[in-house]
């Protein structure tokens, strides 16, 4: 391949892998937030 469309496969694949990697980590808060607001069987808030 040529190097100019390597360099622009790269940057391409990188923003992805950012991306995906941002959707991740919003996904995870958003399940912890979860965790916190449930309570466990006692009415105690559940601790991590």
């Amino acid at each position: 391949m040529n190097p100019e469309l390597d360099y622009q496969l790269m940057k391409t694949h990188q923003s992805e892998l950012r991306r995906l990697a941002a959707e991740h980590r919003r996904v995870r808060e958003a399940e912890r937030r979860n965790k916190a607001e449930r309570r466990s069987v006692f009415g105690k808030r559940r601790t991590p």
